[in-house]
This record gives C-alpha cells, structure tokens and sequence, in this order.
C-alpha cells in the first residue's frame, strides 16, 4: 500500500502523545493524508509494524481505528487496505465536504486575521512549487495545511473533526490530481478564497471554496483509482 520512495515512519507522532497506539495511529494519519498509501495495494500488520519499528499490538489497535474511520477497510488475510473509490462514492463525499468546509470557512472568516492570510499566501505559493517540482507527498502536506489553517481559525470542537474524518477516504487518491494540475484547475480557487479573506465577503469565500472542492475531485480519473493494484 506504501510506495518503495515513501516508507511508513513515526515522524507522524508528536511529542505529547500518552500512549504508543496514538503515536502509531497519528503517523499512519498523516501517512493516509500525505499519499503514502497506494490504492488498490493492501499491506500486512506485520509489513506496518515492521516499517515504523514497533510491536504489532500498537499497529493493530490503530489501523482497526482507522477501519472504523473508513480511512481503511480490512481484508480476511491479517491485511489492510485503501476501500475502492466508485463515483457513487466519490460524489457522496463531494457533496459533504462542500456542506462541511463552506461552513468552517464562514465561521472562519471572522477570525482571520493578518497573519494567518500570510500565512495561506505562503502554503499558496508552497502548493504550486510542489506542483511545479512534481513532489506529491509535498503537495499533498501543504494543501491540507491550506484547507485546515483557514477551517481551524474559529473554535470547533466537532466540525474540524468531521472534515479530517471526510480526508481521510479520499486523500489517498487526491495524489492524482496533482498530475492534472495543469489542464483541469483553470483558476486559482485557493487564490480566489484569499482575496475573497482579504474582502470580507462571504459569498465569494462560500463561491471560492466550493469550486475548489468540485474541481480538485473531477480531477481525479477512474482509470488511476486502482492503479497500484497488483
């Protein structure tokens, strides 16, 4: 499921974890989000435990929470997997991440100040010299800081919560779009939602984000869903 350039490893646990079942579940997370996982290659307890150098246990415990998350779905062989994307699905998720992140970008924008449009203009600029150097995982790091850094401006204890939930089953195929970059994004949406910051109007803030949505998933290909599948 991980590719050979891009070995699982605990750089996803962060200092303050209490137990060493968080530290594996953020590093398999951040893995998820970061496209380290191949669609259609499954990967053994063992195989996981053995890439970030810790006991099965701790593994098990939280690639079984991710199961439940629908990041992940297990298989009858001790193995797990990325669940198969069909467009039913993909539409679903389409359709909630435009009704969640509309949302926690309102909320935002009262919240948004200076510093934090700086610091979305410099993720921004991040964004499009990872497309440029065709480095995915850095794509794909940075446009999630993007859409979180906006959403978690304003207090939420359930709606940010809800969105990650909502990334975690489609970022593994996200990588993807990065290759499509060039031909299907005729505008800057991440770009159109700064200014709209800037302005203080909702209304393009709700346009900007929504089509940013739409086009960076009809961007993904169903001939590149499995494309790892052996």
């Amino acid at each position: 499921m991980t590719s050979a350039t891009t070995p699982l490893t605990m750089t996803g646990a962060r200092p303050g974890h209490t137990t060493m079942q968080e530290g594996v579940y953020r590093a398999l997370r951040d893995a998820i989000l970061s496209g380290r996982f191949v669609p259609g290659r499954s990967v053994t307890l063992r195989g996981v435990a053995s890439m970030l150098g810790v006991s099965v246990t701790p593994v098990r415990e939280a690639l079984r929470q991710l199961v439940a998350e629908h990041a992940l779905e297990a298989l009858d062989n001790r193995r797990v997997r990325v669940p198969h994307m069909d467009q039913a699905r993909l539409g679903e998720i389409c359709s909630v991440r435009i009704a969640l992140e509309t949302q926690a970008a309102l909320r935002s924008l009262p919240y948004v100040d200076g510093g934090t449009i700086e610091r979305l203009w410099q993720l921004n600029d991040a964004i499009d010299d990872a497309i440029a150097r065709g480095d995915v995982v850095g794509y794909l790091q940075r446009h999630h800081d993007f859409h979180f850094t906006l959403y978690s401006a304003a207090p939420s204890r359930v709606l940010v919560r809800l969105i990650e939930s909502v990334w975690l089953q489609f970022s593994p195929f996200l990588s993807h779009a990065i290759n499509h970059v060039e031909t299907d994004y005729l505008k800057d949406r991440h770009a159109e939602a700064l200014h709209a910051l800037e302005a203080r109007n909702p209304d393009l803030l709700r346009f900007a984000v929504e089509a940013d949505i739409r086009e960076g998933l009809g961007a993904l290909r169903e001939e590149e869903w499995d494309e790892g599948a052996s």
